[in-house]
């Protein structure tokens, strides 16, 4: 091939605004995505918040051929069963901001009798290439830079990892250059061309951007489907980026991967552009204009909306019954849990089993942004929102526990060098003629699930941060207070954190606390039991107004949502710890264990009762151990009293919050939690449902075909795309789907005004509701959703679900 790069020198300084622009846009477009070690889920739509569902679904649909709403099929099937109501459509329908939308309810009905856009992505100049060659140039590339970033961004996975400290740009362009398959394909002269690239990846795209003819109008979406159609890859670089950007620097690897998929682009148009020109230059054409949503985007937008109000008049009705009786004498016992979903159901079969225990929920790291080491481990664990920075650092154990420290990590090395022994590329071949029979007993103990239960049992932890008493008493004052905990203390206080109990599964840590950062939930709780039980803190939280009895303990747990088991670190008390209370505690939680496992086995296919779920988690071929979060629908944020005893059917996200005690501080609690936990929840929420209404671009595929990558992600068979996002079979039994996509409803038992100051003060978090990726409630005196948020800081009253709720001025919309 004889290439004819543009003449022009381009210099750094050169490089036109636009472009890094557009660059950047592109780039914030993506979602990040977590590594397999400390997964959580991620709003796959997080680039297009700023925008509605149907203007996202133009975008999405000219880069990827994505759909964001499910097939009028099944909007049409849930308005035959009388699920949809004619009143749902008729208020999604006044309630869409388009111009453009139907203009009578009749209109809409006569619109979801047709089918909505089944468009493909615009084609890139790799999918021009494949028409015109007959070669899978899409496809080559794919497997060719899947194959070289598994190796640059391995995580102790590979044998043979790629030498560190080079930028992405420099590492591919040397495995590039001795990389034949390219040519070997038909590209001909590619090592060369790469060879003699620029070595500023920006130099490059600027090149490229004038051999292919791009203008300031075109680049914007072309670069963005260039990156989207990397895949996990592009989103694993955007969480490099993510992470530099929070510690205050930067991180040019996805960029470098922008500049690696325009270099394969710039060398397949040299060497096509007789057959692909006239078809590029009408692609260009089509990147040039707006991403505008047309009028079968918006119908698809209003029909999601009226699946979403037909949801809310359900939440609506089991708010408005007649639930538990507040306790109102002194508890017998208080556990705090997570607002995870499945601590729903958890805690409704706990206070069933004795009326005198009383439950709240707060987010799992229970306001301690800890960065932890693990015991005989130097990793550093960030068991906090990804949203945040860790405040604290903490490490298990004490000097104590040298001798055992060493003990461990000897373990660990001899173990990992088994291990490497085992997969080297010749000592593997004679490992398996010589030890294989050695692995029979393992094989059947391990194949009928026979190996005990994996429980914690590392040393307390302990804070290594140095913080002053009065330091101490501000975080002890600060986490009861936003749990709503500060009076009519119990003698035994739960602090439980979750985490899951699964085997061969890659994907454990999305099981575990995403407030925790993808980690189980029991240090966080440990440390926070252990600051509440230090008698200086207390005596510093009496000064403050926070009287905790001298007979209240606080006792840290475990709750493994797999098999609803609960483990007590009743060791970290030493003699203070309780015995009769402890003990009660274990007979109560045993008994709510059964009960949800009871309750949970209706869901799970293949479980006939309670006793199949601990078989579950040791279960090798399971593929589906729990449901997680499938069927989250909605967050309430109130006193226990609005949800005790009402069954929302582990479907809720429930964190206490009483806005009157909040009230004298300026509403931060409720500050706090708008943007910190509502926001995790959106995105829990929202990868369900991308992974639900878009598998293809937001799912991870099937879990059988999966394959682990570089220890990060994985394959959905042996190379290309990196998948991320949530596996088919979280989201599908089998026969239909479990998880309803329905974005988040927020309910919030709080005044209008406060809830409008704090949206005014956060615009990011706004723009999820007044574009309506949350939906927004207040909560009246009465229990009733009795206002919806409608966007631009303003409000309107809801009909109650049993009867008008009586006025309330403190409530009333500002």
């Amino acid at each position: 091939m004889n290439t004819q790069f543009p003449s022009t020198q381009f210099e750094v300084t050169a490089i036109a605004v636009a472009i890094e622009g557009a660059i950047d846009h592109a780039i914030r477009q993506i979602p990040p995505a977590w590594p397999l070690s400390a997964t959580v889920a991620v709003n796959p739509f997080l680039g297009q918040t700023d925008e509605t569902l149907a203007a996202a679904a133009a975008r999405l649909r000219r880069v990827g051929g994505v759909r964001v709403t499910m097939p009028r099929s099944w909007y049409r099937e849930r308005i035959a069963q009388g699920e949809i109501g004619m009143q749902d459509l008729a208020a999604a329908l006044a309630a869409s901001p388009h111009a453009s939308k139907p203009s009578s309810l009749e209109a809409l009905k006569f619109e979801v009798q047709t089918e909505g856009n089944i468009a493909p992505a615009l084609p890139t100049i790799a999918d021009l290439a494949s028409d015109a060659s007959g070669t899978d140039w899409a496809g080559v590339c794919a497997d060719r830079t899947g194959s070289w970033l598994s190796s640059y961004f391995d995580e102790g996975q590979a044998l043979w990892p790629a030498i560190p400290g080079r930028s992405a740009w420099a590492a591919w362009r040397t495995y590039a250059t001795h990389d034949l398959t390219p040519e070997i394909m038909g590209l001909t002269g590619f090592g060369r061309i790469v060879a003699e690239a620029p070595q500023n990846p920006k130099v490059l795209i600027a090149r490229a951007v004038e051999t292919l003819g791009l203008s300031d109008e075109e680049m914007a979406t072309y670069f963005h489907q260039l990156l989207f159609s990397l895949g996990g890859w592009s989103q694993y670089a955007r969480y490099k980026l993510w992470q530099a950007e929070l510690a205050g620097e930067t991180d040019e690897v996805i960029s470098d991967l922008l500049a690696i998929r325009l270099l394969w682009e710039e060398t397949l148009y040299l060497q096509y552009a007789d057959m692909v020109a006239d078809k590029w230059r009408e692609t260009r054409d089509v990147h040039a204009r707006d991403t505008r949503a047309d009028r079968a985007d918006i119908v698809d937008e209003i029909l999601q909306e009226a699946a979403e109000r037909a949801a809310q008049r359900g939440l609506g009705e089991v708010l408005a019954m007649e639930g538990s009786a507040p306790i109102t004498e002194r508890p017998a016992m208080q556990a705090a849990f997570c607002i995870d979903v499945r601590s729903e159901v958890f805690r409704r079969a706990l206070e069933s089993v004795d009326p005198a225990i009383q439950t709240l929920g707060f987010a799992g790291f229970f306001g301690l942004a800890a960065e932890h080491r693990s015991f005989a481990s130097d990793v550093a664990e960030r068991r906090l929102p990804v949203l945040l920075n860790p405040s604290v650092r903490s490490v298990s154990g004490t000097e104590g526990d040298m001798g055992r420290d060493r003990s461990t990590r000897f373990t660990a090395r001899a173990k990992r060098a088994w291990g490497r022994f085992k997969l080297a590329a010749v000592s593997s071949f004679a490992f398996v003629e010589a030890t294989g029979p050695l692995y029979a007993v393992k094989l059947l103990r391990d194949t009928f699930g026979l190996q005990p239960s994996r429980k914690p049992n590392e040393p307390a932890p302990r804070l290594t941060t140095r913080m002053e008493l009065s330091e101490q008493v501000d975080a002890a004052e600060t986490i009861l207070k936003a749990m709503s905990l500060t009076g009519n203390f119990a003698p035994l206080v739960l602090i439980a954190g979750h985490g899951a109990n699964v085997t061969n599964n890659p994907h454990v840590s999305a099981l575990h606390c995403g407030a925790c950062g993808g980690y189980s939930g029991e240090v966080n709780a440990r440390l926070l039991a252990g600051l509440l039980n230090t008698g200086a803190v207390r005596d510093g939280l009496a000064q403050r107004g926070i009287e905790v009895p001298a007979d209240t303990i606080f006792v840290a747990a475990l709750h493994d949502t797999t098999k609803d088991e609960v483990t007590i670190f009743d060791g970290d008390l030493g003699e203070a710890a309780p015995a009769d209370g402890v003990r009660q505690a274990r007979t109560w939680l045993a008994m709510a264990g059964e009960l949800t496992r009871t309750e949970r086995s209706r869901r799970l296919p293949g479980a006939a009762s309670q006793r199949d779920i601990a078989r579950r988690a040791s279960d090798w071929s399971e593929v589906r151990p729990e449901w997680a979060l499938a069927g989250c629908k909605a967050f309430i944020a109130a006193p226990r009293r609005r949800t005790s005893g009402k069954a929302l059917d582990g479907r809720a996200f429930l964190h206490d919050y009483d806005w009157r005690h909040d009230k004298e501080n300026g509403y931060s609690v409720l500050e706090l939690i708008m943007t910190a936990p509502v926001v995790v929840a959106s995105w829990i929420s929202l990868q369900y449902y991308g992974s639900t209404v878009a598998p293809q671009a937001f799912g991870a595929g099937n879990k059988l075909l999966h394959n682990v990558v570089g220890g990060i992600g994985v394959f959905e068979g042996n190379g290309g795309n990196m998948r991320a996002g949530l596996a088919w079979q979280s989201v599908h039994d089998g026969e239909n789907l479990v998880h309803e996509p329905l974005r988040l409803s927020v309910c919030v038992e709080a005044p209008t005004s406060a809830m409008n100051d704090i949206l005014e003060a956060h615009p990011q978090v706004r723009a999820l509701f007044d574009n309506r990726w949350l939906h927004l409630f207040a909560i009246d005196e009465d229990g009733h959703l009795a206002q919806r948020y409608i966007g631009d800081l303003k409000w309107e009253r809801q009909s109650p679900a049993k009867s008008q709720p009586s006025d309330q001025p403190e409530l009333a919309a500002a």
